[in-house]
Parts: C-alpha cells; structure tokens; sequence
C-alpha cells in the first residue's frame, strides 16, 4: 500500500514525490526526540557528578577552616598575653613615675616653706632696721639742729644768711671760671674761624679782577649858547614846565653857566631827562607837544636799555633762568649808585664772588650766584617802597623766585634777621668784598669826618673808657680804658658793646674794627 501510495502520490517541483518528503521529515522529528531524551540522561548524569565533587570539597573546606580556627584562637591567645604584659609593665612604669614627681613635689613644697620662714625672718629684721634708721636719723636730725645753732652763735649768722654769702662766693668763682673758659673758647674758635675765612675770602679776592669805580652820575646836560637856553626856558618858562611835568626831575638853569642840572632822588627819571634833554638841543625844536614826543620815546629807550642791561648783567653774572621782571627792575640798577659805585655793576661781582666764596665751602653755587646778583634787588625801589632794601628785596624776590636759600641770602646779608644763615654770611661776605675794596667807593670829605667823629663819641660814651681813636681811614676804632674801673673780663664785654652800638646807630661801608686796649703801668724812682 505504501508502494502504492507512493506510486500514486504526486510529485513536487523538485522531482521528489511527496511521500518521500513526509517521510524525511518524520525521521527528524523523531531524531530530535531521541536526541533530546538523550542529552537530558547525559546531563542529569553531569549533575550528580558534581554534587558529588562540591559536597567533597565543602567537607574539606570544613576540615581546613577549623584548622585555621583553631591557629588564629591560638595566635589570639598569644597576642592578648603579650598585650597584657606590655599593659601591666606601662602601668607598672607609670606608677613608678608618678611616685617620683610626688617625692619631688614634697621636696618643692618642703623648700617652699623653708624659703617662706626665711623671707618672713628678714621681713622681720628689715623692720627691725628700718626702725633703727628712724632712730637714728632722728639722732641725726637732732644733732644737725644742735651743730646749725651752735654755728649761727659761732658766726653771728643765720643760716640763710651763710647760704647768700655761700652762694654768692661761688657765683663769683663760677662766673671767673665761665668767663676764663669762654675767652679761651672765643680765642680757640676764633683762630680756627679767621684762618678759615682769610682762606675762603683770600681765594675769591684773587680769583675777582674788578675794575677800579670812575664813573658817577651825570647830573648835568652841556648847552651850546645863551640862545639855547632861552628856547629850552620858553616863553613865559612854559618848555621847561612842560619838560619837567613829563619827566618829573628838576632843571636848573641859572646856577651854571652854558649847562643844565638836573635834580632828581630817581636816577630813572634822571637818565630819562638827560636823553630827552639832548635829543630836544641836538633837534632845536622844542615846544611842549615835541617835549611830550621827546619824553616818550627817551622812555621807552631807557626801559629798552634796562631790560638789555638786565640781561647782559645776569650772563656777566652766570644767572640763567631768571623772570623777566627781575630782569626789568635789576636793570633799572644800571642808574643807580652807592658811594659812587654803580649797583648793578656791584651786583655782577657780588655774584661771582658768592659764588667763588659757595664753591669753597662746597655749597650750591648756583644759589649762591643768584643771591648775590639779587642782594641788592630792593635798592630798584627802595625810594618808592618804605622799607629797608633787604626787607623789600626779600619781599620782591618771593614773588617771582621760589628758593628758600636766595631769599634768605636776600634778607640776611645785613644781618637785619634775628637769626642768619649760611647763605646771608656768604653774600655778605662777597658785599663787603665788593664795597670795601680800594677804588670801588668814593666818599665825601664831609660824610667821612662826621663817621670818624660819631665813632669817636660812641666809643666815649660809655664808662671807663678814657681814650679813643678813629683809624685806618674810619676801618678801626681804638679804645684806650682805665684800667683800675675795667679788668679783662669787662674789656671783653665793652668791646662787644661798641660793636652792638655801633651796628646799630650808624651806616659805614665795609666793617670796622674795635680794638680795646687796657694797659697798667707801675712807675717808681731808684733814688
């Protein structure tokens, strides 16, 4: 049947008939049965296998683990006695420590007690002193009174009185004793400061070469004729109103014949005069609108002429820098005299030599310069202004420099400050250079008899002087005193005193010398 069935059955696309292809695949469903059946005995089989192995190995596991057991309660047990041990034996130590510091803290506290015992003893003997003391300056007190009393009674003197006169002999010794060290001092200090000044002022005068003063200021304007003088005059004196209401001087016509002297404090107005003056006799046109013309132009001329002055003075000097406002008014210097010397020329050495004198002291030299070229800055106004020319140039000079040391120098060199610095010792040392050398000042016959003569009568005027001389042209004063009314000490001191006069109440160019001369004489007669 199954042949049959085969035979019959239909074929597929493949060529094989159907029942063939059932067939295989029966085949392999019961192939995968069996095969599954199989794997599943095989693999129960490998189960119990390894049960078996785990269940030996877990015994074993067991055997070994309380084996080590057993060596770690062991090794346990060694650690903890060892660890006792060490406990008692640090115990053991600390005990033994502690009983130590309790012996030491016994021994401190037994010294303690002891050291108290002996400071209340020698408080109690201190005490016991300090009473003793007491009694015993009481002794002394009481006896002192006995011995004061016993003395006043000796001396028929209280004691306040033998203290005055204890005092008073001592002062005097002291006041000796001060006056001998003083003079040695001054005498010491003295001769160093003079050898360092001739030095300092040696150097600076032979390092200045400064012409000898010959010009003056010209005060008169020649005329060429009567007739030029008649116009100068104008009708009715109207020309020479007109010129001296433009130029505010002065014209004398009368007192000199074929000249015209112009009077005036302002040397400025002055110079501007003289210009006009000439120009107006040179042109020959002169009417009041000419003057006014003339008088302007000689103005701006001068001004022109002092601002160049000004600064051709200031680069003979070596000041660079300066305003031109100080420039301006130290030119107006250039018509100014003193003695007969001309300012600004005077301000040009007085530079240089405050200059020379600041190098050799090792001072700024250029501050130096610039104080003594403005010295004598205040001279410029000092008609206008009241004041002393060092006041007012001080005051000028700070509105337009900033240098604490020039203007110091400015107002100091007179010595009119109460205190002087370095800078107004060397600018007045150049200014007496300058002013006292041979030729640089000219000086009336009249002004130099009446400064000998006011030397003479201050030096007379005080007590015990019974001589005096005015020498070296009125550069030194000679005093000749009594010499039982004033000892050494008291020529000292009177010496000091005509200088402070003198300073004071009269104007001298230069310094003066005051030598006081006490001489004792004894005379006797061999018979």
């Amino acid at each position: 049947m199954f042949e049959f069935f085969m035979e019959t059955a239909p074929t597929t696309t493949t060529g094989l008939p159907l029942s063939a292809i059932l067939a295989i695949f029966f085949s392999f469903i019961i192939g995968i049965v069996f095969g599954g059946m199989a794997l599943f005995v095989f693999r129960g089989f490998i189960m119990n296998r390894q049960l078996r192995i785990a269940q030996r190995k877990a015994t074993k596991m067991l055997a070994d683990s309380k084996t080590e057991a057993k060596d770690v309660l062991v090794e346990a047990k060694h650690e903890a006695d060892k660890v006792r041990n060490s406990a008692e034996s640090e115990l053991k130590e600390r005990r033994s420590e502690l009983a130590k510091q309790e012996n030491r803290v016994m021994q401190k506290t037994e010294a303690l007690d002891r050291k108290l015992e002996n400071l209340e003893q020698r408080e109690q003997s201190l005490t016991n002193r300090e009473k003793s003391i007491d009694e015993t300056q009481s002794q002394i007190e009481e006896i002192r009174t006995a011995e004061l009393k016993r003395l006043e009674e000796v001396a028929n003197m209280t004691t306040e009185q033998a203290k005055s006169s204890l005092l008073e002999m001592l002062e005097g010794e002291m006041q000796q004793e001060t006056s001998r060290r003083l003079r040695e001092w001054e005498i010491k200090i003295k001769a160093e400061a003079d050898e360092k000044a001739r030095e300092v002022v040696s150097q600076a005068i032979q390092r200045c070469a400064s012409d000898v003063v010959t010009e003056t200021t010209t005060n008169v304007v020649p005329l060429p004729s009567d007739e030029m003088k008649g116009r100068l005059i104008g009708r009715e004196g109207r020309n020479i109103r007109a010129l001296e209401q433009a130029t505010g001087v002065d014209l004398i016509i009368d007192d000199t014949p074929e000249a015209v002297t112009i009077s005036s404090f302002d040397p400025v107005r002055r110079e501007i005069a003289r210009q006009a003056l000439s120009k107006l006799i040179i042109d020959g046109r002169i009417h009041p609108a000419r003057i006014e013309e003339v008088v302007t132009k000689a103005k701006e001329e001068v001004e022109a002429a002092m601002i160049a002055s000004g600064e051709q003075a200031a680069y003979q000097a070596g000041v660079h820098g300066l305003r031109p406002e100080i420039i301006k008014v130290m030119g107006r210097l250039k018509y100014r005299t003193s003695y007969g010397q001309n300012v600004l020329q005077h301000s040009i050495e007085v530079a240089q030599m405050s200059g020379m004198i600041g190098s050799e002291l090792g001072v700024n030299v250029t501050l130096a310069r610039r104080a003594g070229f403005l010295h004598d800055i205040g001279k410029a106004v000092d008609r206008d202004v009241e004041g002393t020319h060092t006041q007012i140039g001080a005051d000028m000079v700070k509105q337009w420099e900033k240098s604490p040391e020039v203007i110091k120098g400015v107002a100091e060199h007179h010595f009119d400050t109460p205190t002087v610095s370095i800078w107004g010792f060397i600018v007045s040392a150049a200014d007496a250079i300058s002013s006292a050398r041979p030729g640089a000042r000219r000086e009336s016959l009249e002004n130099y008899i009446k400064r000998l003569k006011a030397l003479e009568e201050i030096a007379d005027s005080f007590k015990g002087v019974e001589k005096s001389f005015a020498i070296q042209a009125g550069r030194e004063v000679r005093i000749m005193v009594k010499p039982d009314e004033i000892d050494d000490l008291g020529s000292m001191r009177l010496a000091r005193d005509i200088v402070k006069k003198i300073e004071d109440g009269l104007e001298y160019p230069g310094q003066i010398k005051v030598t006081v001369i006490r001489e004792t004489r004894s005379v006797d007669f061999a018979k």
